[in-house]
């Protein structure tokens, strides 16, 4: 028997985590993290995490199980809040929850479970862990292909996976919920939470102005066919000028936006929409162009610099000079794509069989092999 801390988030995937574990016959503690309390920002008073909070005691409660909150919104501010702040300032898009993986859940909540004597931690993710015989643990793909999160957990590394526990990653969604109902679970028929991680649903550019200025600038157009971008060298920017397009609106801050948005550029009159496909914040312009499918969105490969590259499987890293075939995405619930990953001396490139879209610097690129997530890293360019 093992003693597990779960993550009971007041969401059916924890709860159902921390019911399968019981049954098993372990030592169950559930702890729930209390990351974010500032409502302001949020839409509909999505996910708030007094009523998470009770949620989760109802089933530590119904499972029999001591329970505590575990309060880490100091750390969440720097290490999370603070983080998604600079990057937006510097024209970069963070991913806030695979950080938040990496850093709280697997980080201090990790230390705080081992502080209480835990064997391993658990969460409701939806992915899979496998040991081999040389003592190397393997991230996989959850069951689920709807809902597989293995992607969220991009940034763990060996000593994180060690004692990281999925108990749901093996089952569908549907069961997961006839599980929670038959359980007598509170949180059975609870919605997903949605948004960002321990935040909820909220105006982005809002939560943003929290700390971000506003700062008008224009918007350009690029007219599709025209030579919008210069042949990239791998790791080095796109090159943008406004003299390549025409100004058609006004923004409140380049720093905003990101690549592909199509929402708050409040410009119309055109016969397509028009995407975000790129941003300046020095000169705080705004590119843009007509259409989903405008080529200015494609690029035709992902730069990760070196000291930015996590392998998760290090068996499989790559020295410099070596390349391989993998399947990768540069978002989450994105398919998976056939690229080439070349290593060099600067660091790493995907290279996909057809170009990538919308990609924005500061987001994480996941490699895998069949069902394995191999390793991850910072979109530089």
């Amino acid at each position: 028997m093992a003693r597990v801390v779960v993550g009971l988030s007041g969401g059916v995937d924890s709860s159902v985590a921390a019911y399968l574990l019981k049954e098993a016959g372990n030592e169950v503690i559930g702890l729930f993290m209390r990351n974010w309390t500032d409502e302001s920002p949020t839409l509909e008073a999505e996910c708030p995490w007094i009523e998470d909070s009770n949620d989760a005691l109802l089933v530590a409660d119904k499972l029999g199980i001591p329970f505590q909150v575990l309060d880490l919104s100091a750390d969440y501010k720097t290490r999370i809040v603070d983080y998604m702040f600079a990057e937006y300032q510097a024209g970069r898009t963070p991913n806030p929850d695979v950080l938040c993986n990496r850093d709280i859940k697997f980080d201090l909540f990790l230390k705080a479970a081992l502080s209480l004597g835990a064997d391993f931690v658990a969460t409701g993710h939806y992915a899979q862990k496998t040991t081999s015989e040389d003592g190397i643990h393997h991230l996989m793909a959850g069951a689920d292909g709807n809902k597989d999160q293995s992607y969220f957990l991009c940034q763990l590394n060996q000593d994180q996976l060690e004692k990281a526990l999925f108990p749901i990653g093996h089952l569908p969604k549907p069961e997961v919920r006839r599980i929670a109902s038959e359980a007598g679970l509170a949180t059975a028929e609870k919605k997903d939470s949605q948004g960002l991680c321990f935040i909820g649903k909220v105006r982005l550019p809002d939560f943003l102005q929290q700390q971000l200025q506003v700062k008008k600038g224009q918007i350009i157009e690029i007219e599709a066919g025209n030579e919008v971008f210069e042949t990239p060298v791998c790791g080095q920017a796109w090159k943008l000028e406004p003299r390549m397009g025409q100004p058609v609106g006004e923004h409140l801050g380049a720093h905003f936006f990101t690549v592909g948005q199509r929402k708050g550029l409040l410009v119309g009159g055109k016969a397509l929409p028009l995407f975000v496909l790129a941003t300046d914040v020095h000169t705080n312009i705004v590119y843009t162009g007509q259409g989903a499918d405008h080529p200015g969105l494609y690029r035709p490969c992902v730069c990760i610099r070196a000291n930015e590259v996590l392998w998760i499987n290090p068996s499989q890293a790559l020295k410099p000079g070596e390349s391989r075939m993998v399947s990768a995405r540069i978002r989450y619930r994105q398919a998976l794509v056939p690229c080439e990953l070349r290593c060099d001396s600067e660091g790493l490139q995907l290279i996909p069989k057809e170009a990538w879209k919308a990609v924005a610097a500061g987001q994480f690129a996941a490699w895998y092999h069949e069902n394995e997530l191999l390793g991850s890293g910072i979109i530089n360019a």
